[in-house]
């Protein structure tokens, strides 16, 4: 039984101009499958290879498998659906499956444009890929897929979605496969070394109405953080990686953990080799503010921290309990105890004004963050958030739901004209602190780092890839009104499918709605500690 596993080949102009990432799902999921019995898979990574879809045909042809896999976020589902479209052309014979969040949730609308995808798998994929590739080796795949829990797939004319899937009770029981990955070409640009994307826990206790993680994964599991440990060791000692991103949310939600982590980190030597970075909020930085010397201590060099917004009403609408006059006290912590700190701004809703605009860019010059990082909001169709403003959205293209394209046209200005502004505190910002302090910021690991990041900065600009300008015509302010973004304006929603997927932390909310406001993404009053009794009972699942 031979499985091909396929990262579709897409590419905006965000993360990516830092390196190439490692898709560390399908290290996941080979590791399942090869634990179950099933050793013979196959990974084509089309996006780091830059794939034709002719490319791709001809090593599907090579692999003649019996079941093709892959995987989508939102931006990626035309890409996801062509690759399996091309596996049905080059092998007609294959089981087709499709993954991921996006497809989880509109699983409806994409049998109905790929009637090629044999079945969405809907959550996490570990244990029901296994129950799939069982049925298909005992030939009972078109009479066992109705008792598979976690599936979706077309009858005839009719949609099937089958009850859902628990989510993965022992999430310490996943060893990935490393192997199944081109190490070579997974490069990280600031420091010039390989880069992984391992994680710590699943899921996340709270319930930010613009985010989907906390509704995919339904449960927040935290895994054994040596376990962590050891998977970060192998991938220093067999695959020479020497820099990791956490792909957690927010890793300091359960403190105990984290802390455990660090601690584990450096009684195994690894600090000296590998360095790392997260994402997390910036109400865990106010909590730790003593333990941010052990975090460094432990390798932790880069923390991105979600600010969001200039204005409060934004924070609110996020249902992110943070207040804006906490971000400089936080990021001055990070600083002060030489951690790079990354202030992400969200822009782009239907609100959005040149004030509003110059407002984030005076906070960034008076934070004085490392770095800084102006996203378009994106409206994940799953959303709460999405529903509550479903008459702003007028792009479904869902290709370009990529942080960089603006999806809502504001009321005050036009899109060419937001992306000119957010381009105008981009240049700004970096003028700034490319002759005035990267060069002088200290001699050791933080000066390196932050010129490393200005180099993949330069080298994205240059090749005309940084937040996809190349593509959409932008060359400064003269050519704002030019500016084309390429909307397929002929594409249309269904309906979201979410009435057999309940996640805890939606439980929770509801059930506390009428005690306090609900907080969101780490934030609030009950911090990690308070809640970890509820993270290690193991009915808590997590996802992939």
């Amino acid at each position: 039984m031979r499985i091909l596993l396929i990262h579709p080949n897409y590419h905006s102009g965000g993360a990516e101009i830092a390196g190439n990432w490692p898709p560390a799902w399908a290290a996941y999921l080979t590791g399942s499958l090869k634990a179950a019995g099933f050793p013979d898979v196959v990974f084509i990574d089309a996006m780091t290879n830059d794939l034709t879809d002719e490319a791709l045909a001809e090593r599907i042809r090579a692999v003649q498998p019996d079941i093709v896999g892959a995987t989508a976020i939102t931006p990626s589902i035309y890409k996801a659906e062509r690759a399996l479209q091309i596996a049905r052309e080059a092998h007609p014979n294959a089981v087709t499956l499709l993954g991921g969040v996006h497809a989880t949730f509109m699983y409806r609308q994409v049998l109905t444009e790929a009637p090629w995808v044999d079945a969405i798998v809907r959550g996490e994929g570990e244990e029901i890929l296994i129950e799939v590739v069982r049925a298909i080796e005992a030939g009972q795949w078109e009479s066992a897929r109705r008792s598979i829990k976690g599936l979706a797939y077309a009858d005839g004319d009719k949609i099937v979605a089958t009850e859902a899937a628990a989510t993965v009770k022992n999430v310490d029981s996943i060893t990935p496969d490393w192997s199944i990955l081109e190490w070579a070409k997974y490069k990280y640009i600031p420091l010039n070394c390989r880069v992984a994307i391992p994680n710590m826990a699943r899921g996340c206790p709270f319930t930010c109405s613009f985010c989907s993680q906390w509704k995919f994964w339904r449960d927040y599991r935290v895994r054994d953080p040596r376990k962590v440990v050891d998977e970060i060791q192998e991938l220093y000692e067999k695959y020479d990686v020497r820099f990791f991103i956490l792909a957690d949310e927010e890793p300091t939600i359960n403190r105990k953990k984290f802390v455990q982590f660090c601690e584990e980190l450096i009684a195994r030597g690894l600090p000296e080799k590998v360095q790392w970075g997260i994402n997390t909020r910036v109400t865990d930085i106010l909590r730790d503010e003593k333990l941010l010397p052990l975090y460094r201590k432990a390798g932790l060099l880069h923390v991105s921290l979600g600010t969001e917004a200039a204005a409060q009403l934004k924070l609110d609408r996020f249902n992110k309990e943070t207040k804006v006059s906490d971000n400089k006290r936080a990021i001055k912590l990070l600083r002060d105890n030489g951690i790079v700190v990354e202030a992400q701004f969200i822009v782009g809703l239907e609100n959005e004004t040149a004030e509003t605009l110059e407002e984030t860019y005076r906070m960034a010059e008076d934070w004085k963050p490392d770095l800084a990082n102006w996203s378009m909001y994106t409206p994940w169709p799953y959303t709460q958030l999405f529903k509550e403003m479903s008459d702003k959205v007028e792009i479904y293209d869902f290709e370009k739901y990529n942080f960089v394209t603006p999806i809502i046209k504001p009321e005050a200005m036009e899109r060419g004209e937001l992306l000119d502004r957010v381009m105008n505190n981009y240049r700004r910002f970096y003028i700034k602190k490319a002759l005035f302090h990267y060069p002088w910021a200290g001699t050791g690991a933080r000066r390196r780092y932050l010129l490393g990041c200005l180099k993949a900065f330069l080298k994205s600009g240059f090749e005309r890839k940084f937040y996809d300008l190349g593509k959409v015509g932008y060359w400064g302010p003269q050519s704002k009104k030019k500016v084309d973004f390429h909307f397929d304006r002929s594409r249309r929603i269904e309906a979201v499918q979410t009435d057999d997927w309940k996640a805890n932390a939606e439980r929770a909310r509801k059930h506390q709605a009428q005690i306090e406001t609900p907080m969101a993404c780490g934030g609030g009053h009950e911090q990690m500690d308070a809640l970890q009794p509820l993270a290690e009972m193991n009915d808590l699942s997590p996802g992939l």
